[in-house]
């Protein structure tokens, strides 16, 4: 069977914490796969929020962010109240776009690994935009080894 395998990161910059809860389950009785999804969507926007930035404005008041691809590896389960720690780090940034990867553990276990393709998207013209300059500069920053961690309960 052909997989995607996606290779865990040798850092993740910002740590979020969350809790599995009754509408993550799925009829298996454990974390959902749709509900990982959700889960690094919440990380990736409490992570730009305590920058001060947001998914639909990105410090110029006109560009935000769309999804352009998703992938995830899962590697273990989660249940009903289990905490949850995702990682979140940056890469690839080009003058349009940006990825963010994503590790999420429970019990120091990985149990899922994900990538995240991000464009900027200037919603008042309707159309992809180079990333505002503020937010470029705190991208590179946030790429940088060793400058920052937020560690932040989410959920």
């Amino acid at each position: 069977m052909a997989r995607i395998i996606l290779k865990e990161r040798p850092e993740y910059r910002y740590r979020f914490k969350t809790r599995v809860q009754v509408r993550d389950i799925n009829y298996a009785g454990h974390l959902g796969n749709d509900a990982i999804i959700s889960i690094i969507g919440n990380a990736r926007a409490e992570l730009f929020h305590s920058f001060g930035f947001y998914e639909t404005d990105l410090g110029d008041g006109e560009t935000g962010i769309i999804i352009t691809d998703l992938a995830i590896s899962y590697k273990g389960e989660a249940f009903l109240f289990d905490e949850l720690l995702i990682e979140t780090s940056i890469g690839e940034i080009t003058e349009r776009s940006f990825r963010l990867y994503h590790r999420v553990k429970k019990d120091e276990k990985t149990i899922a690994i994900a990538e995240t393709g991000q464009v900027c998207f200037n919603y008042k013209k309707r159309e992809v935009s180079l990333i505002p300059e503020k937010f470029l500069e705190w991208l590179k920053k946030g790429s940088s080894p060793g400058l920052f961690e937020n560690t932040k309960e989410i959920g």
